[in-house]
Order: C-alpha cells, then structure tokens, then sequence
C-alpha cells in the first residue's frame, strides 16, 4: 500500500512522523513524505521520495518572528506561514491516488489531507503528538490564558475557538471547500481529527483518555526517535562527557532563534551552581561570548543519546524534549513559551519529575535554585527513575504502525528481520 506521510510544524513535529514512516516501510509499505523543504535534505537520507511543502524562506519567515514564541499569536501565526503550502498539499494527494489505492497520514494542520478525504475517499489518520491538541471538557488541558475552575475554561476555551481560531483558518479553508463542492466547516479544533482515526503519540499514563475525546482514537507511547539516535555521540561531545561531572543540558527549541536571555541565564545558573553544562542551538549568535569554565555550545546533538548522560535538562516544554527527559530519568526545568508547552509543563509537574520557570521571569540565580531544588529532592529522582521504566520498552513508534494500519484498513506486511 501507498502511504503518504505529511507534517507541517518544526522538528517536534517532523521527527516524530519520520519514525512512524521508517517504521511503515519496515513492514512493506511504499511511503512518501511531505514537509517544509527545511527537512528534505534530512527526509532523502532515510531514503524517501520527498514533497516540498514550501521552501527554505517560508520556514524561516516563520521561526524568525517574535509572533512564533507568544501564546496570544502562536496559532494565527503558523496558520498563515503555512498556508502557501496547503494547496499543494493536496495536489500530492491527488496525484498519487491517481496512480494507485493511497492511504496518508498527516497531523493537526494537514487540512490538504482532510480535504483528499472527502473529495477523493482517501483515508486518513491523525498523528496528535501532544495531548493539548485534544480539546476535552472533561479534564481541560492547561493553556495560557484559561484559569478558574473548569466550567469556565470551557466557556474561554469556545469563546477563544470562535472569536480566534476559526476566523484564523475558516475563511481559507471554507472557501477551498466551496471549490470542491463541500459544506463549510467551523469548530477547527474539532475538524482536525480525522473520522477515520486518531493515533496519539503518548501514553496514557500522561495523558489519560477522556470520555468525551473523539473516535477512533489509539493511545501508543512516546517515539523518542530523532535525527542520528542511530549513530553514536560525536567525538567532541563524548570527549567533553568523559571529562567530567554529568552536565546541565539547556535548549530553548531548536527553531528558537530568539534565545538570548534563556541561554545568558542558563550559562549563569552554571556559574551559581558550580557545575557543567551544554547549550544546544542551531543560532550559534544568541550564545553568551564569556562562557564559564566547563560551559560549551553545540549546534546539534540527539537527545536521545545525550541526556541519559546529564545531570538535568532545561527547556521549552515541546513534548519531544519532555518525553526524552522523563525516558533518560533525569529531572527536567521546563521554560515555556507558547503551543502545547504550558500543558507539558503541567504534567510534567504533576508526575513530580521537573518544575517551571516563567520566561518572563526567567535569571541564573532562579534557575539555578530550581536546579538545585529538583536535583537534590529524593522523591523527584526516584519519580523520575519510575517514570524511566515505563519508557524503557522504547515501543511507541511499532505501537503507533499498528494502530494506522488498522485505522486505514492496509495490509501490514512485516519486515522477517
């Protein structure tokens, strides 16, 4: 079967449904992907026939504005930097039905797929990385903006969906809708889910399943795969590791280019704390010049292969980084910004394996005794050692093939080795 795997987000994102693809053609599955051209030389190394959705410019017209990074503009934001390249996202799934039976894959932004489903009766599954995605009034997840108890949250959350998210997007898409001869559509938190099936990348020990959530809907486990978790550390890294005391590792995201002030506090927390760290970005010039002793910068390693060898790890809260920290069992600082990162900061805390500092707020010596705080806590460490061994089976991407191969309804062919 032919099986159209497709993205729009940063690597949170990306990285994530490249496992599950990798781990479709394991079982005999033609698969082709789609994402922003910023991942394609990433996409061709692992071997797949690779669709652009919008180029190098578009992406980072989209992680280079302050907008990105604000709860308030977030979602208005990435709706319209992904837009150009929605049409397109169509136009694949057209011509590929075209040349055989097509089954796709695609996540909360995928309405081109949605779309192929209902003109073209292709079938498609939903991949929801994070659990704030799935809007439930029953047990609300926590965003910024909604407080009070949770009858409230939902009336913000209906007045927010309507007043901010659908005026976002409907306009677009209901207009592409009367194109193709369909009925406008509202409620988009709702839309995205496809009928034919949701597939949840974490488990529900983080997230429970709630009553009222849409069907069908299968709970896997976390991916916890990245680019180059197949290879081994680079020798520079596995130098520094050996030469000392586990360090701190910090990332504000690795699309963040407006990192400045995390990682001036983050060298500074170092400096409180006597103790060695890591800065991981992409944006060598957001780096402090006068880094302590014992402080140094990366561009790039593969947190799967890096924290199991730290002391604790701060960050933004994207689900990605906060699953890699719990399956490591270090204890993890989360500094959230905007998207799904207030919900992650909230279980996370919940499960008593990390804490939060606000952005706004965020200093070296702050940090530093949270740090501390976390670090020296008993019941945190054992939290975060129990919270290990649920990961350690490493299975989420296997759990999620088989729930899209059942939801889609494809033959599941098995790779014997």
């Amino acid at each position: 079967m032919n099986v159209l795997c497709s993205t729009f987000g940063s690597a949170g994102d990306v990285f994530p449904m490249l496992g599950l693809a990798i781990e479709l053609r394991r079982r005999g599955h033609e698969v082709f992907f789609a994402t922003n051209e910023h991942y394609g030389a990433v996409v061709r190394r692992h071997g797949f026939p690779f669709e652009a959705m919008g180029n190098e410019d578009d992406f980072r017209n989209c992680v280079d504005h302050p907008d990105l990074w604000k709860p308030r503009t977030a979602f208005g934001h990435v709706f319209r930097s992904l837009k150009p390249g929605l049409r397109r996202h169509y136009e694949m799934h057209a011509e590929l039905a075209a040349k055989g039976p097509l089954a796709a894959v695609s996540n909360v932004f995928g309405f081109g797929a949605f779309l192929a489903r209902e003109t073209l009766k292709i079938p498609v599954v939903t991949l929801h990385c994070q659990p704030a995605v799935i809007w439930s009034d029953v047990a609300p997840p926590t965003m910024p903006g909604l407080f009070g108890p949770r009858w409230w949250r939902r009336i913000m959350f209906r007045i927010g969906e309507r007043f901010f998210i659908d005026p976002e997007v409907c306009p677009f898409l209901n207009a592409w809708r009367t194109e193709l001869g369909l009925p406008p559509v509202r409620n988009i938190t709702r839309y995205w889910h496809s009928p034919d099936g949701i597939v949840c990348l974490f488990p529900d020990w983080y997230c429970p399943r709630q009553s009222d959530w849409p069907t069908p809907v299968a709970q896997a486990d976390f991916p916890l795969w990245s680019d180059g978790s197949d290879r081994s550390l680079p020798d520079e890294v596995e130098r520094f590791l050996n030469a000392g005391d586990p360090p701190v590792v910090f990332t504000p995201g690795s699309a963040n280019c407006h990192g400045e002030p995390f990682f001036r506090a983050a060298a500074d927390a170092c400096r409180q704390m006597g103790c060695r760290g890591i800065l991981l970005s992409e944006f060598g010039e957001q780096i402090p010049k006068d880094l302590p002793a014992g402080v140094v910068h990366y561009r790039y390693v593969p947190l799967e292969l890096l924290l199991p060898r730290a002391k604790a790890f701060v960050h933004h809260g994207g689900v990605g980084s906060t699953s890699q920290a719990m399956a490591a069992g270090i204890p993890q600082v989360i500094v959230a910004l905007a998207h799904d990162q207030f919900d992650n900061a909230a279980r996370v805390a919940s499960l008593n394996v990390g804490g939060s500092v606000n952005v706004n707020r965020i200093t070296g010596p702050k940090l530093a005794k949270v740090l501390g705080r976390l670090c020296d806590d008993a019941d945190v460490l054992a939290a975060c050692r129990t919270v290990a061994g649920k990961l350690s089976r490493r299975d989420g991407l296997a759990l999620a093939a088989d729930a899209a191969e059942t939801m889609l309804g494809i033959k599941q062919k098995r790779d014997p080795g």
